[in-house]
């Protein structure tokens, strides 16, 4: 009796690897399952004027643009604190990178005690104040998560802006035994002064640059929407 022929058993087929970008893209997003890091985000993903791009324990947090009010406060606010904090030797900076260790935090406000000029990101480790304009869609982040992660990585200052019901609000807190502890708060129709770690003062109700309009007086926004 023949004995039947030896069949080796197939090689496994090896599952081809993903395809990766030839320049930065957000396609990296839908094939890289692995952690981020700040450095991975740089380097794999595109530089944009637009959305928010930061990373948390391993994780891409994508931050759509914020609403008129928040871009009409964080514009003004940061054109006269500039000037304050420039009187202090100390640079201030919009939505500028800010790396600690594998995270990547896009702050509102940031307030450096060296020039970043030349620089694509900053270590937080130079950070004198980190500031947060309080989104409605982003209440939790502005105003329990990023505090408490500025905090853990000792930056001294934390500046918060609530523009909540279009009456804004301002507080500042400094760093105490590992928490951030408040030093100055006012809001609308008040003045907010703080005197560390630059003299600065302002009405918060001027962040606006207008009015609101009254209560059952036509919103001229609206109006035109309507007649569009």
């Amino acid at each position: 009796m023949g004995q039947a022929a030896f069949a080796p058993e197939p090689a496994p087929q090896q599952a081809e690897p993903a395809p990766q970008p030839t320049e930065p893209s957000f396609d990296v997003l839908r094939w890289r399952d692995e952690p981020w890091t700040a450095q991975l985000a740089l380097d794999l993903l595109p530089e944009t004027n637009g959305p928010k791009v930061e990373v948390l324990s391993g994780s891409v947090i994508v931050t759509p643009p914020a609403g008129y009010d928040h871009q009409d406060a964080e514009l003004d606010l940061a054109y006269l604190l500039k000037q304050a904090a420039r009187r202090a030797k100390l640079w201030l900076y919009l939505e500028a990178n800010v790396v600690s260790g594998d995270d990547l935090f896009i702050p509102d406000i940031v307030i450096l005690d060296v020039p970043g000029g030349g620089r694509t990101t900053m270590d937080i480790g130079h950070a004198v104040l980190l500031g947060e304009i309080v989104s409605p869609g982003n209440r939790r982040k502005d105003v329990i998560d990023r505090p408490r992660e500025y905090a853990a990585a000792g930056v001294p200052f934390f500046l918060r802006v609530d523009l909540r019901n279009r009456v804004p609000t301002m507080a500042l807190f400094k760093l105490t035994e590992g928490e951030y502890r408040p030093l100055s708060a006012a809001a609308a129709g008040s003045t907010f002064t703080m005197i560390e770690p630059f003299e600065f003062s302002i009405d918060p109700g001027d962040l606006l640059g207008e009015e609101a309009p009254e209560e059952g007086e036509e919103d001229p926004a609206g109006q035109a929407d309507a007649e569009g």
